[in-house]
């Protein structure tokens, strides 16, 4: 099977077709950057072009922190961790996580636990007490909850 060969494009066509990639959602520098290396282009030709787009403000890192912890909690209920976990992978900065962490309203945060908690209970079938505890427990933390906050809302919840 032979490998599809991507097309290569000048910098001034990587750069209309970056700035239009960029306007139909947000994205970050890395990602930016990894679609520009993907179009052919050498590192002196991204570089430029990522100046531009920040100067222009197609990419704005902590425009896109925001809206994804906020994507990110409000549609797939992620917690906290998980969140500050895939900004760091997409070379988010320490600031910028921090201002979108902000995003996130504590009350909202503990209802997001009690739901994610009462729907993971419906659907387990455990019938021994520990043992159903420990999985609701590594459930919640494996979406990303802290552990204090999810023992605090299972004991109000009485789990």
């Amino acid at each position: 099977m032979e490998e599809r060969t991507k097309k290569k494009y000048s910098p001034q066509e990587a750069f209309l077709k970056i700035q239009s990639w960029c306007a139909y959602q947000e994205r970050c520098q890395q990602e930016t950057r990894d679609k520009l290396y993907d179009y052919g282009l050498w590192p002196e030709a991204v570089e430029n072009i990522i100046a531009d787009l920040i100067t222009q403000n197609f990419i704005n890192e902590e425009r896109f922190a925001k809206a994804f912890a906020g994507g990110k909690f409000r549609v797939k209920k992620w917690g906290r961790v998980k969140i500050k976990i895939a900004l760091k992978q997409k070379k988010i900065s320490e600031y910028c996580i921090k201002k979108a962490m902000q995003e996130i309203d504590d009350n909202d945060y503990i209802k997001t636990i009690q739901l994610v908690l009462q729907k993971k209970g419906r659907a387990l079938q455990e019938k021994n007490p520990i043992k159903r505890k420990y999985k609701l427990l590594q459930y919640l933390y494996s979406r990303g909850f802290e552990q204090d906050l999810i023992l605090d809302v299972m004991k109000e919840e009485g789990q």
